[in-house]
């Protein structure tokens, strides 16, 4: 199943950390453990106290040492502890169950549900009505890899049904939605209700329930040609028409650098000769900003500034650099290697401390302004964070670019995200060793980057690309 929830994030690292904690397993000894960690490594920690307040921190505290104490199993104990992180910010942080004791001790038991509300609608007869339906909406056959899903339009709602589940719970004809014009009644497998915002079309044959759920189109399929973009590992290059090429980066992470910049450079000719270029990167969550570093070459016009960060130098932080630097995860350079080992001397001899290991500032100015393209039009997206913010902050500084879509993640302040495992092994904490110097004069953090057009609802996703077309496109008379 497709899903838009990302982990957002520029380096990964990961340590294993045994704290002097009793070994007792539990939610609120990981409660504490996850508290004390954060306070004592995030970046990011002591910024929002002073904006917030001790006292504010104070309350939330307490009414999560209450929570903590009734949990039942891990998966509820995880979904409290991320809630309590909510209180610093949006992305660069969570919690991960990796002990799933729910699943583990309890034996499955499957409840059918034969009274449920049913759709009686034959299948054959509804694939007929759809053959001869002229207007374009959810009407449909879907699947999602476990039901298939009929949806009708009655009045002023959409109502999902089962043609098909491979869950047991589910029988065919059950109603297993509700879509609103405001709202969405989701049954889940157990058939509890989920109350969603919204379901709305990704493209004509990809439907999304807030970015919970989704379901392919499997009849009647229509002509998808921007399909391809949500779907996408790889990046890519294709013309539009003869004045608009379109190019699509589905990731910035360090293994896409390669083919990022292998796509530009057999494309450049036609990047350069061609008078718009219309950059796609919704859903991208972020990686290394190494990855974008070629790309901006051909956005540039002027130069561009760019605010460094700072770390925070802890015991635990600065395994990070080691890892880098005796390459663990990443695949670096020497150079990278060699700035790592450097880096880490520095923070082993600042410990306690913030430390810029970079300029404060920095300012990219270059030889070279290409004339084409005139125009770079970016779509961008809720899901767009982490390094990709790095990015458009870089490119929002060229005289040719304009942003399209709705505002970014925004989690850009706090960065160099780190991960280490609770002492029993049953969660995994996500947080960060940087601070930007943006803050608090720029923050970027939950409130994301605004686009420059913003595309409401009335202009469904999968029309985005033709409506940045004909704006790059438009000539005053």
């Amino acid at each position: 199943m497709l899903s838009h929830k990302r982990l957002l994030f520029t380096f990964l690292s990961f340590t294993l950390v045994l704290f002097a904690y009793s070994q007792k397993c539990d939610c609120k000894s990981d409660f504490d453990w996850m508290k004390k960690t954060f306070e004592e490594n995030d970046a990011g920690f002591q910024y929002v106290i002073d904006r917030k307040g001790i006292q504010a921190y104070d309350i939330h505290n307490q009414l999560f040492d209450q929570k903590v104490t009734s949990t039942k199993n891990n998966d509820e104990c995880a979904g409290i502890l991320n809630e309590w992180l909510q209180f610093f910010r949006k992305g660069h942080i969570g919690i991960a169950v990796l002990k799933n004791d729910l699943l583990e001790n309890t034996q499955k038991t499957i409840q059918t549900f034969p009274d449920w509300e049913k759709m009686e609608v034959d299948t054959t007869a509804f694939k007929k009505f759809l053959d001869t339906k002229k207007d374009f909406d959810l009407e449909g056959i879907w699947q999602d890899g476990v039901y298939t899903i009929g949806i009708k339009k009655i009045d002023d709602q959409f109502v999902g049904f089962i043609i098909d589940s491979q869950a047991e719970e589910w029988e065919k004809g059950q109603v297993k939605f509700r879509i609103y014009p405001d709202s969405v009644l989701f049954y889940m497998r157990n058939h509890s209700l989920n109350k969603l915002k919204q379901a709305y079309l990704a493209s004509r044959n990809l439907v999304f329930f807030d970015d919970f759920s989704n379901f392919w189109r499997i009849y009647p399929k229509y002509d998808d040609k921007y399909l391809n973009a949500l779907i996408n590992l790889e990046p890519y290059v294709e013309p539009i028409d003869d004045n608009t090429l379109y190019l699509q980066i589905p990731s910035f992470n360090t293994g896409y650098k390669t083919a990022i910049d292998s796509v530009l450079n057999t494309n450049k000719d036609k990047i350069l000769s061609t008078k718009n270029l219309i950059i796609d990167i919704r859903n991208n969550g972020g990686g290394d900003d190494g990855s974008f570093s070629e790309l901006v070459s051909y956005l540039y016009t002027n130069p561009i500034r760019t605010v460094g960060v700072e770390y925070r130098s802890t015991k635990q932080n600065n395994e990070a650099m080691l890892d880098i630097a005796n390459d663990t995860i990443y695949g670096t350079t020497e150079l990278l290697k060699n700035w790592a080992r450097g880096s880490y001397k520095v923070l082993e001899k600042n410990l306690g401390k913030f430390v810029r290991l970079s300029p404060a500032l920095s300012i990219d100015q270059r030889d070279t302004v290409y004339n084409y393209p005139q125009n770079v039009g970016i779509i961008i997206d809720n899901f767009c964070g982490s390094t990709t913010e790095q990015f458009l902050l870089a490119a929002k500084q060229s005289k040719k670019v304009k942003l399209f879509g709705k505002k970014t993640a925004g989690a850009l302040d706090v960065s160099n995200l780190h991960r280490v495992d609770s002492p029993c092994k049953e969660f995994r904490l996500y947080y960060t060793r940087s601070k930007s110097y943006r803050i608090p004069d720029m923050a970027i953090d939950d409130a994301g980057i605004q686009p420059d057009f913003y595309l409401d609802d009335t202009i469904p996703e999968y029309q985005w690309v033709d409506y940045v077309r004909s704006i790059l496109d438009y000539d005053i008379q």
